[in-house]
């Protein structure tokens, strides 16, 4: 049985449903970083600091929620990978411009590389140019 697949998942669910850093630390090393080659998240290098902007997502698109397609653990590279779907409509304040109404539906992966049974280093794979062409946010 995998040690890392459990709290890897808890922190998944957390994170995606925006229950922020509060929720996540439990599953991270204090010092967890963060990386991604999207410059909607350029400025973020630590995992703390994705965990809050992915709260904050939900004030634009309060309606959030990802569909998971694959979850697996390498316990020989102690990593973890998910790929989802994240969708919402963007119906709240607090992004670019007003509420456009527009949906999202979009692809990302996650790559957690563990420390014991805690997560040291989150990857986000993502396409944000697209998905804020979707949001009308681009």
């Amino acid at each position: 049985m995998s040690t890392i697949l459990e709290p890897a998942k808890q922190f998944f669910e957390a994170c995606e449903t925006g229950q922020g850093w509060d929720a996540c630390e439990a599953f991270c090393n204090p010092d967890a970083t963060f990386s991604a080659q999207a410059n909607a998240l350029s400025e973020i290098s630590t995992l703390e600091g994705y965990c809050e902007w992915m709260k904050g997502l939900f004030t634009p698109i309060p309606d959030g929620h990802y569909e998971l397609k694959f979850f697996a653990a390498d316990e020989a590279d102690e990593s973890v990978t998910a790929f989802a779907i994240f969708h919402g409509t963007q119906t709240g304040p607090g992004g670019p411009v007003p509420p456009t109404g527009k949906t999202i539906a979009a692809d990302y992966v996650y790559h957690l590389v563990f420390d014991g049974e805690r997560i040291q280093h989150m990857t986000k794979i993502w396409n944000d140019s697209i998905s804020m062409q979707q949001l009308g946010w681009g």
